[in-house]
């Protein structure tokens, strides 16, 4: 697939939000991305996240430090439609009438005038976006009478309608079923392989190495940032939750009836487990040769 002419870059440099109450939400975070990435975002409630987003999207500005998109500060790359924002459902008025059609054609709206007139580019894209995410029968009907995994595509059409290189995606496995999530997940790696830069904030633990090549660990600043195999590791983990995240650890010859007799340990924080095997870095099972060859045609 063609990749974008210029390579997506997010670069956060030694940024500190602190509010008006005295609380700092975020000290000295520091990491960088670039296009052709799915990077995860992980940390406890608490930990920061949403004001890293907030800050990326230039909703709150950093008391020191700086924020840039392609190399350009971030309200010159809001200007230039650089990024587009996936929120949680939670922070969406679902009572609002509006059509499934008019939700995603508001990703448009830093591409036309000031009257806001649908051009047939902006109408085209719309339906290619809706097509996408497999909501096209769907587009006259009202957001509010969706399920709570169609809500998320359609927000999700709406980013793919902006054509934005940068994506943020604000939990976007909560409240949907395994279809909708294995959908996600095939979408976000197809953006991928066409140059977009993605990053998930996930408490979601099993997912991020099924599908997320970078990895970062926040807990107030940035404890941990690489590459997922390298990074989403025990120690990172539980420096990253503390006392929250819980473990189990077996002997793997009790578990298993195949010839993998690694020791089992799963992690969770309540919200879906990551499983790995063996001692040390945190690895996940053997892939027989069927499910490597699934996963390349997923």
């Amino acid at each position: 697939m063609t990749r974008h002419a210029e390579e997506a870059q997010l670069t956060v440099q030694d940024i500190t939000v602190s509010y008006n109450n005295g609380h700092t939400a975020i000290h000295n975070a520091s990491f960088h991305l670039h296009g052709g990435t799915i990077c995860a975002l992980v940390g406890v409630n608490g930990s920061g996240k949403s004001t890293l987003f907030k800050s990326i999207m230039g909703i709150v500005r950093p008391s020191t430090g700086s924020v840039s998109l392609n190399g350009l500060p971030v309200r010159q790359a809001l200007k230039s439609n650089l990024i587009a924002y996936v929120p949680q459902t939670e922070e969406v008025d679902w009572n609002f009438p509006v059509l499934v059609e008019d939700v995603v054609m508001m990703g448009r709206y830093g591409k036309m005038s000031m009257f806001r007139i649908p051009s047939a580019e902006d109408k085209k894209q719309v339906a290619l976006a809706l097509e996408r995410v497999g909501m096209a029968d769907l587009h006259q009907r009202q957001i509010g009478e969706l399920s709570g995994g169609q809500k998320k595509r359609v927000f999700l059409a709406r980013a793919l309608a902006q054509q934005a290189q940068i994506i943020l995606l604000d939990e976007p496995f909560t409240g949907v079923d395994v279809q909708t999530e294995n959908a996600i997940i095939k979408l976000l790696r197809t953006l991928r392989e066409e140059g977009h830069l993605i990053l998930v904030s996930t408490h979601n633990l099993g997912s991020v190495p099924e599908f997320c090549d970078q990895v970062v660990l926040i807990n107030r600043t940035v404890l941990a940032v690489g590459p997922t195999e390298s990074t989403f590791t025990h120690p990172n983990l539980e420096k990253t939750f503390g006392g929250v995240l819980r473990y189990l650890r077996l002997s793997g010859q009790q578990l298993h009836q195949d010839a993998d007799a690694r020791e089992l340990t799963v992690l969770t924080d309540d919200e879906r487990p990551a499983v790995f095997y063996g001692k040390g870095n945190l690895t996940p099972p053997h892939r027989s040769s069927a499910d490597e060859e699934d996963q390349r045609h997923d």
